[in-house]
């Protein structure tokens, strides 16, 4: 599997984003199935061109499908921040995996936006990338900005 053409951005990143300057989902999917965390400060230390290509890196849930992400990474920081990545353990088995029922996050966060959680079925048939992106959204106890916004654009909120 290779690179795609261009960013993987959702709609609702392109204005939150600001042109790679925050940490969009795709990245951040491949820094936790990796088991790698980069710092904010650290993310917009590198050359937008590096931003721009490890936001091209495919969104597969199997490590073995696109193994140089990290080692990207690992470059680019050394390269322009002198610094590597922290490592950590990734969940064996993240909420977002689940098929059978919503995260409970996830229905908080609904719940604080006054929308309806998803339902299970709902959840199921969501692609899994979806399922990652509305859990990260959801893993804290305020609300997110991102999160209606997302929930639009998956189709779950009108």
């Amino acid at each position: 599997m290779g690179l795609n053409e261009a960013p993987l951005l959702f709609n609702f990143e392109v204005e939150s984003s600001e042109d790679l300057t925050y940490i969009p989902m795709a990245v951040r999917f491949n820094l936790d199935r990796f088991g790698l965390r980069v710092s904010l400060a650290q993310w917009q230390m590198l050359p937008y061109e590096d931003r721009k290509l490890l936001a091209r890196f495919p969104v597969e849930d199997d490590t073995a499908i696109e193994p140089n992400f990290d080692h990207a990474l690992f470059e680019m920081l050394r390269t322009h921040a002198n610094v590597e990545p922290e490592w950590f353990t990734p969940e064996e088995t993240p909420a977002w995996r689940r098929v059978d029922a919503v995260p409970d996050g996830v229905v908080h966060q609904a719940d604080l936006a006054s929308l309806h959680a998803p339902s299970a079925d709902q959840w199921a048939r969501l692609d899994p990338f979806k399922r990652y992106v509305l859990a990260k959204l959801s893993r804290k106890l305020e609300s997110n900005h991102d999160f209606v916004p997302a929930m639009k654009e998956f189709g779950l909120a009108g």
